[in-house]
């Protein structure tokens, strides 16, 4: 086994290293639960991990069974985000679902409350030309719900397609980006939430 170099042993080194492990360990956002508090922003995220692509043919979306849905892995993510939203603040929220069953599935995990299914929120993969009316339903949603006096964190569970288009912004499955909006529930600006994986 090598030995630490003594240069790592001096103060500074001893710092240094402090800081890097306080880094790689430590995922948080400083303030995440008060920015989802001001009215202004809303925390977007993907479905947890759902293996395959895209749904079957002939999917129901009143029948689970015959869409793509959470693995065993998807679900242990979305309980760790979960878990991880709660070490931020954020024990309770508005949580909002597209009508898919891996996205219903990975909103009722984060264990942050009831969850309303929002059709705006649905894909759009195999039709992209509902693309642009989806994103104006949920603009207009996000108007909504930043319009009342109720300061409670927003979360809304969707698909990677309409992040995209509402963001212009790629994430993996689990993934959450903190998008700010104005008045009118359009896009300002975003960013991405560091959080842990299974």
């Amino acid at each position: 086994m090598k030995s630490i170099p003594q240069s790592w042993l001096n103060p500074l080194g001893r710092l240094l290293i402090s800081c890097f492990f306080l880094a790689a360990t430590q995922l948080s956002h400083a303030g995440l639960k008060e920015d989802l508090e001001t009215g202004s922003y809303v925390l977007m995220m993907r479905h947890a991990d759902a293996p395959g692509y895209s749904d079957p043919n002939g999917y129901n979306l009143t029948d689970c069974s015959t869409q793509r849905n959470l693995g065993e892995t998807g679900k242990t993510q979305a309980k760790m985000i979960g878990q991880w939203l709660k070490t931020q603040g954020i024990e309770s929220a508005q949580v909002f679902s597209s009508p898919w069953c891996r996205c219903k599935d990975t909103a009722t995990l984060l264990n942050k409350g009831a969850v309303t299914v929002e059709p705006g929120l649905g894909s759009f993969f195999e039709n992209r030309g509902s693309r642009q009316e989806q994103t104006r339903l949920t603009q207009i949603k996000i108007a909504q719900l930043l319009k009342t006096s109720l300061r409670k964190p927003v979360i809304m569970v969707t698909h990677q397609v309409n992040i995209q288009a509402f963001a212009g912004q790629s994430v993996s499955s689990g993934g959450m980006i903190l998008v700010k909006v104005n008045q009118s529930g359009q896009y300002v600006s975003h960013q991405l939430i560091n959080h842990p994986h299974p």
